[in-house]
């Protein structure tokens, strides 16, 4: 069961994409109002949605062909770094100019207890399905990052889950590890969507497939694909060291790292497509672009 949201007119609306892929709106303003709405009717949220539709009358578009927007608000996006060990080769591989016969910071964090985590985006930083994604303009090394979002209560409890692009500039993080905010955050650097499928529908959140695919004038220039399963650390494990002697907000998101991460010698550029796919959850489509273009064309969010 997957939840989103989408424009009618100038109006964000709730929806539903239930079990029988039926495309139902809900009356509930967002996902976070839905969850308090069914934790105060003391039954789990999907079992609330289910009786919310029982007897509607579904929409008779398919979800996709809907002006879908962010499907949450997330007041802040947090990530974790190197939990899979494609991400700390690659990590390596940018700290060492390609040499990789020394141990790094990179390999204590990823067999340490403690997990990296940051401050990747807020609010106002974080777009949804469909919206354009930005290249930063002092970087020449830059990519997406495909990654499984956590979408938490303020609690820290997870409520759903959720498609992530973290957009990194490889060349800034390997240059120094100080610059990580620099490589990590800035204007559009993070998109989150189309869905979140409720936790309490995820029958096992290390059996995803996760794919990333990038396309160039028409073109498939990546296509990569890996699991869940590979991930090192377990989901609460990561959120346990988030909340520890920290708020968390209702809607906070939590990316889980990359296990996908395209050639060494790839790099962005402005018109590429981007497609995050994530099984049973959907797929986040985005396209790079320069800020400068955005300006240009009169966008400024």
């Amino acid at each position: 069961m997957r939840i989103f949201r989408y424009w009618n007119n100038s109006l964000k609306c709730l929806g539903v994409i239930t079990d029988d892929d039926k495309v139902y709106r809900l009356d509930s303003p967002d996902l976070i109002a839905l969850v308090r709405e069914a934790k105060a009717a003391n039954v789990p949220t999907a079992e609330y949605v289910r009786s919310l539709v029982l007897n509607q009358v579904p929409l008779e578009v398919p979800a996709d062909s809907l002006d879908l927007a962010v499907p949450i608000d997330a007041p802040e996006v947090w990530a974790a770094g190197v939990t899979y060990l494609r991400s700390r080769e690659a990590r390596n591989y940018e700290a060492t100019d390609g040499r990789l016969d020394a141990e790094t910071f990179y390999d204590k964090v990823y067999d340490a207890e403690r997990p990296e985590l940051f401050m990747k985006s807020t609010a106002a930083r974080t777009v949804g399905p469909g919206e354009p994604v930005c290249i930063r303009s002092d970087s020449s090394w830059q990519v997406p990052e495909a990654e499984l979002g956590l979408v938490l209560d303020s609690e820290g409890a997870i409520i759903g889950y959720t498609a992530g692009n973290d957009m990194s500039c490889r060349d800034i993080e390997g240059e120094n590890p100080l610059y990580l905010p620099q490589a990590k955050i800035w204007r559009r650097s993070c998109s989150i969507g189309p869905f979140v499928r409720l936790a309490d529908t995820v029958a096992d959140p290390y059996a995803l497939t996760i794919a990333c695919r990038i396309y160039r004038d028409g073109a498939k220039v990546v296509d990569e694909s890996a699991n869940t399963g590979q991930l090192k650390r377990r989901l609460e494990d990561l959120v346990s060291f988030l909340k520890k002697d920290n708020e968390l907000f209702d809607g906070t998101v939590l990316l889980t790292g990359t296990c996908l991460v395209p050639p060494n010698q790839f790099t962005l550029a402005s018109g590429d497509r981007i497609e995050i796919e994530i099984e049973g959850i959907g797929t986040l489509t985005n396209t790079a672009v320069y800020t400068h273009e955005l300006e240009a064309a009169g966008t400024h969010a």
